[in-house]
């Protein structure tokens, strides 16, 4: 049983780190308080391949493994968890596309997405369903050779910027069946776009979008007609892990400078360090992060060696959020009126990561993965 990373990934984690920290880590704030996607951050990330992760080699990607994209998400939240949506999103959309789509399809919609030149975003979700995507009521209505998309979503991370977007719409009867998926450039002349004013992730520009007719060629459709539901859905399960990871980096550099306050910090003659309702605390959150760590990426190395891996990361899904949510906080008070401050960015950490207690998936959700897969659906809710 081999827990160790190769030379080479260790490497590449090191290479992401420094990058995140000098470029990235210096805009985390700013751009919180802009509250929109900084152009700079798209051609800098792009600009060391982190756009284009899971992009074969023969349309500019680094065609990595699934493990890496989740070790580059890490890093990347470390310095900035916000970047780090644009390797969830970009991974989990060119996965399906590299999955689902035609030679020339790719040949055509995953160079952009490697080099940033365009940013893409997922559309599912809808005012009245969210969960329960299956019953989504966007229509694909037949125009000549292609269709026009007709109809609402909402929550749509990087919805108030993005280029283009993996889009689900009904173009058949109800249920998954009737839904397909088309790769959609967002032509504002038909698109209307509202952003969210949110507690956290505010430059990640979450956005409702409402189509009005927007139309869309016969060849913007991924997959066959009718397939859009299950060529999407079986793409969540690893980008889950990475999400759980970008959690668990902006949790684990809380906890690295809590420890280093609690070495500093001195009270009543001793660092605070050496008191035990102090240390007690940061040190059971070490423990549990490097657990849930161990259940990210092993969710990710099934990933890469074709092994299902629907559970793990159903397990990453809801316990790293809510566990990075658990471990900022206690950082927070670790620090005291340091942390509580706006000039320190644990705070916002703690607003950004409880996006994704709700984003892509609730705990009740993957809990109810993990049940069935446990049980048998006949034994399970």
């Amino acid at each position: 049983m081999d827990f160790a990373f190769s030379e080479d990934s260790d490497a590449y984690r090191r290479q992401v780190r420094r990058f995140a920290a000098k470029v990235l880590a210096p805009h985390y704030q700013s751009d919180d308080k802009a509250a929109k996607l900084r152009p700079a951050l798209v051609t800098d990330m792009a600009g060391i391949g982190l756009t284009g992760l899971r992009i074969p080699e023969r349309h500019g990607g680094q065609q990595a493994g699934a493990v890496i994209a989740g070790m580059a998400a890490e890093e990347v939240a470390r310095a900035d968890f916000n970047a780090s949506y644009l390797i969830i999103v970009s991974a989990l959309v060119s996965d399906i596309l590299t999955r689902n789509a035609t030679d020339a399809q790719q040949a055509a919609w995953l160079p952009p997405i490697a080099s940033g030149a365009v940013v893409p975003a997922f559309c599912i979700t809808e005012p009245g369903h969210g969960t329960d995507a299956a019953k989504l009521t966007m229509k694909a209505e037949p125009d000549g050779d292609g269709w026009r998309l007709t109809g609402e979503k909402t929550s749509i991370t990087l919805g108030a910027s993005a280029d283009v977007a993996l889009v689900l719409a009904r173009t058949g009867g109800p249920g998954a069946r009737g839904v397909s998926a088309f790769w959609v450039d967002l032509d504002d002349r038909y698109l209307t776009r509202t952003a969210f004013d949110d507690l956290g992730s505010r430059s990640i520009g979450r956005a409702a979008l409402h189509f009005d007719g927007l139309p869309v060629p016969r060849t913007a459709l991924v997959g066959g007609e009718g397939q859009g539901f299950v060529s999407v859905m079986q793409g969540f399960d690893y980008s889950r892990a990475i999400i759980g990871l970008a959690c668990l980096g902006a949790a684990q550099v809380s906890l690295d400078e809590a420890l280093q306050w609690a070495r500093d910090r001195e009270a009543f003659g001793s660092p605070i360090g050496t008191f035990q309702g102090v240390a007690f605390p940061l040190a059971e959150y070490a423990t549990y992060l490097r657990g849930a760590r161990h259940v990210c990426y092993e969710a990710l190395w099934r990933k890469d060696n074709g092994l299902e891996h629907s559970t793990e990361a159903a397990m990453a899904k809801f316990w790293a959020p809510k566990l990075a949510a658990e471990v900022i906080h206690q950082c927070l008070l670790t620090l005291g009126h340091l942390g509580y401050s706006a000039e320190s960015p644990v705070g916002q950490r703690l607003r950004d990561v409880i996006g994704l207690e709700i984003g892509d998936g609730t705990a009740q959700v993957s809990k109810l993965v993990i049940a069935r897969n446990l049980l048998g659906r006949a034994f399970a809710p």
